[in-house]
């Protein structure tokens, strides 16, 4: 009987949780940032303001979802996100993993679906913030090193959508690679891990675990970009090297899970 009600309870928070995002991101888009330009004229100001605003959105969502009972969390490392111009990669095995990401990076970049830039529900955060669009091609990656060089920190998710429903990586995108061999610029990677797994591709948000998901965030050690490149000056190789350097390193930490998970 107990296990029925906290079931009940956890779809009923995560159907108010997710009515509440969505009323969040309407009221961003129609009321908050139209009136930004206001009060701030400044374009670099301004983005820097509705990311602000953005964080302590997510701060709070992820606070809502965790209090009313939804799921646990953990996280390691995050200190390591108190500098400027990271370049931060994480695999990507739930739908909330950027809610997570931005909560916790101070003026974070991101690249984003394009399809997230029409969402009523996330076009105002998406346009006022100038997140970075992935159906720009060469400019997505102009627009990325950019980014990095003006202080901020991007976070791009190589996979390019959510982890498929049988755990497996999805196939990483040269994208990331491509920013980092570009800029220069070492990698942060941060490895997610959700057990039981929870708003996975392929799942709808209706279909809740037995029991409460817990998170596991961990900021791993910077990857330096030296090791991919300076070598002869390639860097189409460079970019295909540290793709499948990235794509072995996730297949096997996610694998390699020492901590237990279950809450």
């Amino acid at each position: 009987m107990c296990k029925r009600l906290n079931y009940a309870w956890r779809l009923f928070a995560t159907a108010l949780s997710y009515t509440c995002f969505g009323l969040g991101g309407l009221v961003l888009w129609i009321i908050v940032f139209p009136a930004l330009p206001w009060f701030i004229r400044d374009r670099q100001r301004l983005s820097i303001t509705a990311r602000w605003i953005i964080r302590q959105t997510f701060r709070a969502f992820v606070g809502l979802m965790h209090g009313l009972g939804i799921f646990s969390y953990e996280t390691h490392g995050l200190d390591k996100l108190n500098r400027q111009g990271l370049l931060i990669l994480a695999n990507h095995p739930s739908l909330i993993d950027v809610v997570f990401l931005m909560s916790f990076t101070a003026q974070a970049d991101c690249v984003v679906k394009a399809g997230l830039a029409t969402n009523p529900f996330t076009r105002g955060p998406v346009l006022a913030a100038r997140f970075i669009c992935n159906d720009a091609g060469p400019a997505m990656i102009e627009d990325s090193v950019a980014s990095l060089r003006a202080g901020n920190n991007l976070i791009i998710f190589p996979e390019g959508t959510r982890t498929p429903m049988n755990g497996t990586l999805a196939k990483l995108q040269r994208g990331a690679s491509n920013v980092a061999v570009r800029g220069k610029v070492d990698v942060t990677p941060v490895l997610i891990r959700c057990r039981p797994p929870v708003l996975v591709k392929g799942m709808p948000w209706w279909r809740i675990p037995e029991r409460r998901p817990h998170f596991c965030i961990e900021v791993r050690e910077d990857m330096p970009i030296a090791s991919w490149v300076g070598h002869g000056g390639n860097d189409a190789l460079a970019v295909r090297r540290l793709t499948e350097h990235l794509t072995d390193y996730f297949l096997t930490e996610i694998r390699c899970d020492p901590r237990s998970t279950n809450a």
